[in-house]
């Protein structure tokens, strides 16, 4: 029965067409020597090559394989969402449909997730990409480490195990996939990591790229700020206006005693516009972090995510 499937494997899919028969092929291989009940989940994220007629031959004749067609492209964040939010088993391997993830390493993260870890990273040490894909990640790991204090070396790594419970409420969008150990981190959950294989690409295109890279950035943003501030947006927002306001205030009584000590002409120094606008700007950001307190309890309402729409289960 679905309810005593001990392990779910949850693959997002966008034209992998010659990919899929190898990866299935070496899966079941792996998947039936753990000899632990399972489920495969395939998501096609609007594929535009044959993919989703492929996995759908592959499913006729495998019950453990469930299928998510996206009506389109969503991006790898929303399919890894849909595929969590499908997935029934009691621990979730989550990897990438392009065989440069090896299911060989399913067993390895397995093994560590047993040592208490609520969630174990692969870490593609000897990682076979493009030298400037390799000094762009870099980057973008050594910037995430800093704003998120999170250790693992690679957060872009899709190869990875979680415990069911870990994945509850968990918010993606946009690129977020990429940061779900560390908000899974700042959620007080136990983080791990060990060194995996990783493959050069033999078929396909790789959907890496400069963008993706810049969205990456700027949700990394976002998680930082949620971190942070996620209960009480008041107390950035509010402390940036106090300083803004105290800083206007500063200028306003220095031109005060210029003013009436000293009978200065103050009315064409720059400094009185700098003093009001200042001023203004920390009432404004004030204000905007008490909006802010009011949205953040709208959000914790809500229980809907509509960032995929699926057409079809099956």
């Amino acid at each position: 029965m679905k309810k005593d499937i001990y392990l779910s494997i949850v693959i997002p899919v966008f034209n992998e067409e010659k990919n899929l028969q190898p990866l299935y092929n070496s899966l079941k291989t792996t998947l039936n020597k753990i000899k632990k009940p399972y489920e495969i989940v395939f998501i096609d994220d609007g594929s535009t090559d044959n993919s989703f007629d492929i996995l759908e031959r592959l499913q006729k004749n495998d019950k453990t394989m469930h299928i998510i067609k996206f009506r389109k492209n969503f991006g790898q964040t929303a399919a890894m969402d849909a595929g969590f939010n499908e997935a029934v088993g009691r621990v979730i391997i989550s990897m990438d449909a392009d065989l440069q993830n090896d299911p060989l390493d399913i067993p390895k993260l397995l093994n560590e997730l047993n040592k208490g870890y609520d969630v174990v990273c692969g870490w593609r040490f000897n990682r076979e990409d493009s030298f400037s894909k390799k000094i762009l990640s870099n980057f973008a790991n050594w910037f995430r480490r800093v704003l998120t204090r999170e250790k693992i070396h690679d957060s872009g790594c899709s190869l990875r195990a979680y415990k069911k419970n870990c994945l509850k409420d968990l918010d993606l969008y946009g690129e977020m996939h990429r940061y779900i150990p560390a908000m899974l981190f700042w959620k007080g959950y136990k983080v791990g990591e060990i060194k995996i294989e990783h493959h050069s690409r033999k078929y396909g295109k790789t959907k890496y790229s400069a963008i993706r890279l810049l969205k990456g950035f700027l949700d990394l943003i976002v998680v930082k700020f949620w971190m942070e501030y996620s209960t009480r947006p008041i107390h950035l927002f509010g402390l940036l206006g106090i300083f803004f306001g105290f800083l206007g205030f500063i200028i306003g009584l220095y031109l005060t005693v210029i003013r009436l000590i000293y009978k200065e002409s103050i009315a064409n120094r720059p400094l009185l516009i700098l003093s009001v606008l200042l001023i203004v700007l920390g009432v404004q950001f004030f204000v905007f972090g008490l909006m802010a307190d009011i949205m953040i309890k709208i959000y914790y309402r809500k229980n809907e995510n509509m960032s995929y729409i699926i057409e079809k289960k099956t």
